[in-house]
Parts: C-alpha cells; structure tokens; sequence
C-alpha cells in the first residue's frame, strides 16, 4: 500500500509499500507555500502573480470566489506584500455584523448619535488608517452604505454617526464577495458606480475542484497544524485517503477540506489516518453532477469535462493525455470530437 510522504522542504511524494514517514516541523517548500498560500497548480500561479502584481500598487482589488476559497487570505497576502504592511490590517465581516450598528462599526460615531451612544468610539475605517481594510461580503451592504462607502473611494473621507465633520483617511480598500456584483447591479441591488469604483483589480479565487492536484500539498499542511494542535503524531496517510478526497466536489472548498482533516486528526488513535477517519457530507460526491439522466448526454458530459480538466492542469497536450492514460493521437480525436475544448490550449505543443 502507497502512503503520503513527506521529504525535506514538505514536498509530497506517495511513499512505497509500507514506508512509514513523519510530516516535518519545517516551513513548506517555498514553491507550494507562496504568500501563505498552499499549492503549486496553474490556478494557484496565476493567482500569485496577479497577488504580486497589484501588492506594489495602492489600487483597489475586488476578491470574488466561493465560500471557503480563502479571499481573507488573499487579501492579507496584498498587505503584506504591500509598502503598508507595517501598518493596521482591519478585516470587516459586512455579513456578520446587524445592519443597524454595521455604519457605525464602519464609519464609527459621536457620543450622543444615538441611544447606548456615551461616547466617541473610531470606526474601522479610522483604525486601519494609513493601512489597509478588508470587507468581506461587499454584497450584503445596503444601498445606503454603500453611498457612503462611494464616498469613501471617491473622497478617501469618513464621516462619523452624528458628526458634523468629515474626517480625512488614508487607506487601501480590498473588499471580497461570493456574489455576483454584476448580477445585483442589474437587480437594483448594488450601486453600478461603487461596482466599478472596486473592480479597479479584480481577483477571481479558484475553488479546490478546479485545482485537485493541490489536494495533497493541502492535506499534509493541514495533518501538520491539526497534529500539532492536538499533541499527536502521526506517522503517515493513506494514500487511498488522497484518492477519496480527489473524488469530491468540495462545495465549501479548501474551508471543508480543512475542516475534513482536522476531524479525521482528532478521529486517529494510532499514527496512520486512514478512510476510516475521512466523513465527507454524500452531496459533495461528483455523482451528483451530471447533468442528466440521457445517458449518451453523460457519457459526453464526463469525456469533455475530464479532457477540460486535464487541460488546464497539464502544460502541454501531450502531458494531458499523459494524465488521462490515454495516447496524443486519442486526445487529438477527442479535441476533433470537441472543437471547444481545443482553443485554451491552441498555442501549446
């Protein structure tokens, strides 16, 4: 049976027949843990570089992506990267504040504004002046606020609850959504003029289903900090773990893989986590995905999504019929066969 190994730097590589290895203490190889960021796929290159590209400016960035795909983290790694990365970082959930108190955790307020109000407190804007502020789920922000947030942009000026005075701040704004902002702005529901104010550098999260081949950099990154945590020592994975967990859709994305690992870490008792310890909810299978019962509609469904994914993972063509065990001559009769599939990957070898 293969196992997980871990060598030096962190790099995986599945281990031979019975070969037992312990996850090293050390940092990952700089390579797959690039900015906090764990991975080494396409995806997760392209969006490094477009990390690295807009950390030396002070532009606004825009972070979309599902749930769970790791926007904050994102976020954080453009302030670090930034010349402002000695200064506050202040990240602001929009969903999980009430909408009567989130202007003035915004924007902060007076003493006297409003009832309970006995004195001045700063909002976070104030707070990560000459810094950078992060506002998670942009799209759950009334119409109202995000008036004053325009203002904000436009002006680079706050004005608290109740106060007759604007204050002057000195600040990025990175905001994040799992929305489609376009889609609200035609609904009547998000201010066309704030849409474009923070789509000045859009940034697109990749869910975990389109880069699989991170799957096992993720699990022994997450094997590590959860056995720490937890004070065990665990010795190896299974490597039909990896397999099972490459089969999954993953709807909640790199959060519910974590969320899978640390589980199955408080499930071992022994030094080996096995299928055992892996509970996965049944609806994140892929067998629910397709997209029919015709079964011809299936079939085709399956060749052109696996050949699409194999695409993108792959450099050349030849290395994704390499991935699909099939010859170039075949993946040339399946491109013929789907013409679309072929224009991502026309330029490549």
């Amino acid at each position: 049976m293969q196992r997980l190994r871990t060598q030096r730097g962190g790099l995986v590589k599945f281990a031979s027949d019975r070969e037992a290895v312990v996850p090293s203490p050390t940092r990952l190889h700089p390579e797959i843990h690039r900015h906090g960021i764990v991975g080494r796929s396409r995806a997760i290159d392209d969006l490094i570089r477009r990390i690295e590209l807009v950390s030396s400016s002070r532009s606004t960035v825009l972070i979309t992506g599902e749930t769970g795909t790791g926007k904050e983290l994102v976020a954080r790694a453009i302030h670090n990267r930034s010349a402002q990365r000695q200064m506050a970082f202040v990240a602001v959930n929009c969903a999980a504040i009430p909408e009567t108190l989130l202007e003035s955790e915004l924007f902060g307020h007076v003493r006297g504004a409003f009832t309970d109000a006995s004195g001045n407190k700063k909002g976070k804007f104030a707070l990560a002046n000459h810094g950078t502020i992060f506002l998670d789920e942009i799209g759950t922000m009334n119409l109202a606020l995000q008036g004053k947030l325009l203002r904000v942009l436009q002006e680079r000026e706050i004005e608290p609850v109740g106060a007759e005075r604007t204050e002057h701040v000195d600040i990025r704004v990175i905001a994040a959504t799992n929305r489609n902002l376009r889609q609200l702005v035609d609904q009547g529901l998000f201010q066309d003029d704030l849409y474009y104010r923070l789509h000045v550098f859009p940034i697109a999260v990749p869910p975990l289903r389109e880069r699989i081949e991170d799957i096992p950099m993720l699990v022994e990154h997450f094997v590590r900090k959860h056995a720490m945590r937890s004070g065990k020592s665990l010795e190896t994975v299974e490597s039909d773990v990896i397999s099972l967990l490459q089969t999954f859709n993953w709807p909640g994305n790199v959060r519910e893989l974590e969320n899978t690992i640390e589980r199955a870490v408080v499930l071992t008792t022994g030094s080996m986590i096995t299928r055992d310890a892996i509970s996965v909810e049944a609806t994140t299978g892929r067998e629910t995905d397709v997209p029919s019962l015709k079964l011809h509609h299936n079939v085709e469904w399956i060749e052109s999504e696996t050949i699409r994914r194999a695409l993108r993972m792959a450099t050349t063509k030849k290395q994704a019929a390499r991935l699909m065990g099939i010859s170039p001559r075949a993946l040339s009769h399946y491109l013929a066969k789907y013409p679309f599939l072929d224009e991502p990957c026309s330029s490549r070898l």
